[in-house]
């Protein structure tokens, strides 16, 4: 028996496409919300739930900068007093007392870094499923950004958290203190420090916006280079074959040295910056020694002061100089707050239903419509359709018609659609994935294995029954293949299975999609890479499936695939042309013996 296409020997049903009423298109709803405060963000929230760990902070960073002023008080003691009464006993107990104070400071800087640490830790904690969840959603969406961007501003404000950011946050009041206790000694070493936090916040912030802007141009050369060769070597084997490495070699030759060239006018001028950074540093050292010796020889300071005023002008520009430092990184971490709320408010987190434990598999298609990013006219238009649970429907028609587009809504994987897709009467975006994922397989044209196993990959990664991972297997007809492999079933594919066929992931995909008979099966050209022997275990799957009361939407090219199937479905520029049964006809040779037999 063969199945004859339907613009000939195919019977049309009732008009199901043609016959759906039209629901109307429900209004846009606004995308973007209004203007809220920074720490009314999905993110503002989590941070604000530390805190009572901020708080913390800021307390062990107070007493950690009041200690800082222990060595001042140390060496005014120890000119003023010691050295002009000569007393060994005063000497022993302010030194005693210095070494105390400076090991309560040591351990209160301790105590708010493991607080910061532990913060970060609960910070990734609470927020990276979520995170997690909406970066795969927002590759789901086909969007333009780094899929691994969300999951790297999750790290950077974690890292920033528990870095010298909020230590300089904490430290800066205390600089004003610093500076309070210059004027104290004598006015003109408070206004000398001041004129040098001045400049060193001026210069500081001008040297870094100009290294940000050459680290950044040297990051996208060396991608850009990266990427070239890293694109190049997945396809080692045509470039190997046609003899196209020489040309190749010299266009990534010129992006290499591109990356090369600016990453040395980057070095270089990070060298200018250190040096320069270092004479003011030692410029302001020594301009406060020479004001504290002018005024010691004028009588207004004694000699401690002098030797104090140092020590302390140090601690005022300490949290100066760490702002500065860690200002690209407040830069980068404030675009990595907006970006990871972006994406959380653009994909939140989807609280469904759980579905029944056996579900029917009926699928109802009403008003669907389907667009995409940088096209002016949708992919599907309004397509209305009704199929019953355990029924088999062959997908065709032309290329370009919206064939894997349809497979995708059906599963609810297509990211900008109207109208609705129901599973068993209720919206597939209505169930929980998690629970969903059981009840649904799917085998794309591509097929996407992932570094682990055989038993892993047919499994999806759960932990299942050893038995339905074989019965998968036997049913796509890879059970002797696979024991006849190193390993057996925990034989590794390698990345991406690398060390498979293109044959054998597609068979090895199709047992993946039919673990556990699901309700609902998708197989977007299941036959490509396949030879005879596979088609064939095809056709037993589908009808394995079918027998078992699954659902079974198939895009085919393959005129012999539609003898499993109980209807055609035919789509041609984004709509349903024909939705008919498959009446199946002898082959001619057939009809011919059938007649000669008739006449005798």
């Amino acid at each position: 028996m063969s199945a004859v296409m339907p613009s000939s020997n195919v019977r049309a049903a009732t008009p199901d496409a043609q016959q759906q009423p039209q629901k109307p298109v429900q209004p846009a709803q606004p995308t973007k919300q209004a203007e809220v405060g920074l720490l009314q963000t999905r993110v503002g929230r989590v941070l604000t739930s530390f805190r009572r760990e901020f708080i913390w902070v800021a307390v062990f960073s107070a007493i950690a900068n009041v200690l800082m002023l222990t060595p001042t008080i140390y060496m005014l003691q120890l000119f003023d007093r010691v050295m002009s009464s000569g007393n060994v006993m005063t000497l022993v107990a302010i030194t005693a007392l210095m070494l105390i104070f400076t090991l309560v400071m040591g351990f209160s800087e301790w105590v708010r870094a493991r607080l910061l640490v532990r913060a970060g830790s609960r910070f990734d904690e609470v927020l990276n499923r979520n995170v997690f969840d909406a970066a795969f959603a927002a590759q789901l969406s086909n969007t333009r950004r780094n899929p691994l961007q969300p999951l790297n501003d999750l790290n950077q404000l974690r890292q920033f958290m528990t870095g010298n950011g909020v230590f300089a946050v904490a430290d800066t009041p205390w600089t004003l203190i610093f500076i309070a206790a210059l004027f104290l000694m004598h006015p003109l070493l408070g206004w000398l420090s001041v004129a040098f936090c001045v400049v060193q916040l001026a210069l500081g912030f001008i040297l870094q916006s100009s290294m940000t802007r050459g680290q950044r141009a040297t990051q996208e050369a060396g991608l850009d280079s990266a990427q070239y060769l890293q694109a190049k070597l997945r396809n080692a084997e045509t470039v190997e074959s046609m003899g196209m490495l020489d040309n190749l070699r010299f266009l990534w030759m010129a992006l290499d040295e591109r990356h090369h060239a600016q990453q040395s006018r980057t070095h270089e001028f990070s060298h200018r910056v250190q040096a320069g950074m270092k004479w003011l540093q030692y410029t302001q050292q020594a301009l406060m020694l020479s004001l504290g010796a002018l005024l010691v020889m004028r009588g207004e300071i004694g000699p401690g002061a002098m030797i104090a005023s140092n020590a302390l002008m140090g601690n005022a520009l300490r949290p100066v100089g760490l702002i500065v430092g860690i200002w690209s990184q407040f830069v980068e971490a404030r675009a990595a707050f907006d970006r990871l709320n972006t994406v959380l408010d653009e994909h939140p987190e989807v609280v469904g239903v759980s579905p029944p434990v056996k579900m029917q598999g009926q699928v109802t298609v009403r008003d669907l419509k389907a667009s995409a990013a940088g096209r002016e006219r949708p992919i599907l238009h309004g397509l209305n359709a009704e199929f019953k649970a355990g029924e088999v429907v062959a997908i065709i028609g032309p290329s370009g018609a919206g064939k894997s587009t349809l497979a995708r809504c059906l599963l609810g994987i297509w990211p900008q659609t109207e109208g609705e897709v129901l599973l068993d009467g209720r919206a597939i975006q209505g169930w929980t994935r998690e629970d969903l994922g059981p009840n649904l397989g799917y085998l794309p044209q591509d097929v996407e294995l992932f570094e682990g196993t055989i038993a892993e990959n047919i499994s999806r990664f759960a932990d299942v029954s050893p038995d339905v991972v074989i019965v998968a297997a036997k049913s796509a007809g890879i059970h002797e293949m696979v024991l006849n492999m190193p390993k057996g079933y925990d034989t590794p594919i390698g990345e991406a299975g690398g060390t498979l066929s293109g044959g054998q992931r597609q068979r090895l995909g199709l047992a993946r999609a039919i673990l556990g008979s699901p309700a609902l099966v998708v197989l977007d050209e299941p036959s490509a890479n396949l030879d005879d022997q596979g088609e064939a275990a095809l056709l037993r799957v589908v009808r394995e499936l079918k027998a078992g009361g699954s659902t079974v939407f198939m895009v085919v090219h393959q005129q012999q695939l539609l003898t499993a199937a109980d209807r055609v479905l035919v789509m041609e520029a984004g709509q349903i042309k024909q939705l008919a049964n498959i009446v199946l006809t002898p082959p001619p040779a057939a009809q011919t013996q059938q007649t000669k037999n008739a006449n005798s």
